[in-house]
């Protein structure tokens, strides 16, 4: 799988740990990996796991470091040993500072925007920064600890994964939000005026989904600088992200080939032009300096040539999805006799609706042509077609919802982009496994060659 996962053909789920049955990274998790385990699957993916700023968006948060404590149950608990934390500290002190800085401040003033902060502290002004600081020594320190015992406890996890036979595979969101640590603590990095501004914003342009595009208001980078100081913030971010995963998926991978930007005065996304982005020089940087890059490339919706190439370059897996399917264009890259070697194969992602829930949405002929393509007659098939599909294609990463394994309706959808409420919540139960699903899956995944280069 690229550069990151070389177990052979391996199956996965994606599950983000708010939908574990406790919504939280303890027993259950562990359970879950063991579940995994015994029905021979592989990976395990799920969301970005930062500090949501507003809701439960996992893709819009308060820094591109910083773990949520939130998922961990009843506190965070942690090892004691002060040597460790001096190690980790100094690795990441480059960000947890400021972080926690940000955090406190936040609070201070009842969760505004740093841009509605006094002057003095929105520019960071050194007189103001250290008094702050030192009236709000003890909640900075216990922030920072915070951070390390979230570092502490998922390291347990992942070991025990990785002693299972099971891949943590992550998701890294390309921007970061306005209102976050990042932008606050380096302005210089990012477009921003002299009033800390954004003057472009992020997002993609009319498509065939929507005629107005999506805005989604994130600050561009300001690559020029990033260049400048050789990715240095780019390198320590994957770098963050490396120690907690094994597999990372870039969100919109698109954007490092060039990204749309939208005038900040703009109310849609229709407005835009396309600027290069030195993406290649980047990933080059990082690459040596880090070593191979274990990334998958979110290369859905409208590819450029030069999107392809970049990601190919870096023999990156890209991503292709079974729900995207089901059009009369031999070409379409979803469809599985079309499905590269060097992909992550989803029956869709956590913005899809679930398999039956995308089934039941569409128009009678639809259904038929569905039907005919995955050679059933019979809608109680389809998902095991679905799986099947999926399982039976080129692709050396197979991945699947647990929405879709469980053959839940769109009452169990994850998100709808676009929308707000009602996202981001559902959660499975115990007691809606069956109890031969695990042994079914290990005899399917079995048939297909998909337990990987040492099967247990």
């Amino acid at each position: 799988m690229g550069q990151g996962l070389n177990t052979g053909r391996v199956a996965g789920v994606l599950l983000h740990p708010t939908s574990l049955p406790s919504g939280r990274l303890d027993a259950d998790a562990y359970r879950w990996v063991d579940w995994l385990a015994q029905a021979g699957l592989r990976v395990w993916q799920m969301l970005p796991l930062g500090v949501p700023l507003v809701g439960l968006s996992p893709y819009q948060c308060a820094s591109a470091f910083a773990i949520n404590p939130g998922l961990f149950a009843g506190g965070v608990s942690g090892s004691d040993d002060a040597t460790a934390f001096s190690v980790w500290y100094e690795s990441q002190r480059h960000w947890v500072d400021d972080y926690a800085l940000f955090m406190v401040l936040k609070q201070q003033f009842a969760g505004q925007e740093w841009t509605a902060w006094p002057s003095a502290l929105r520019q960071r002004e050194p007189q103001a920064m250290a008094q702050v600081r030192s009236e709000h020594a003890a909640a900075i320190s216990s922030l920072i600890q915070e951070q390390y015992r979230c570092y502490c406890q998922w390291q347990d996890l992942r070991q025990y994964a990785t002693r299972q036979g099971v891949a943590l595979f992550g998701d890294m969101p390309i921007f970061v939000a306005y209102d976050s640590a990042d932008v606050w603590a380096h302005p210089e990095l990012f477009l921003l005026n002299a009033d800390g501004e954004a003057e472009w914003v992020t997002g993609v342009p009319p498509d065939y989904f929507s005629e107005t595009g999506q805005r989604w208001g994130n600050p561009h980078y300001h690559w020029e600088r990033m260049a400048q100081t050789d990715f240095q913030w780019w390198r320590q971010r994957l770098e963050y992200h490396f120690a907690f995963f094994d597999l990372v998926r870039i969100d919109h991978f698109r954007g490092l080939a060039a990204s749309w930007m939208i005038p900040a005065s703009e109310p849609t996304a229709i407005n835009g032009y396309w600027q290069n982005v030195p993406g290649d020089a980047m990933l080059a940087s990082i690459q040596a300096a880090l070593g191979d890059l274990p990334l998958v490339a979110e290369d859905l919706g409208v590819i450029t040539p030069d999107v392809t190439a970049l990601r190919d370059k870096y023999a990156l897996p890209g991503m292709s999805v079974l729900q995207f399917s089901f059009d009369h264009f031999e070409d379409n890259p979803h469809k599985p006799q079309n499905v590269r070697e060097n992909t992550v194969y989803y029956t869709g992602t956590h913005d899809n609706d679930t398999l039956l829930g995308w089934f039941n949405s569409l128009d009678a002929a639809m259904q038929q042509h569905v039907l005919q393509s995955l050679a059933i007659t019979d809608v109680s098939a389809l998902t095991t077609a679905m799986l099947d599909t999926v399982f039976a294609s080129n692709a050396l990463l197979a991945l699947v919802p647990l929405q879709d394994l469980l053959q839940l309706d769109n009452a169990a959808r994850m998100n709808v982009p676009g929308t707000v409420d009602g996202n981001w919540q559902w959660r499975f139960q115990w007691s809606q496994l069956p109890e031969n699903l695990a042994s079914v899956l290990h005899e399917s995944l079995l048939h297909h060659q998909r337990l990987g280069n040492t099967p247990p």
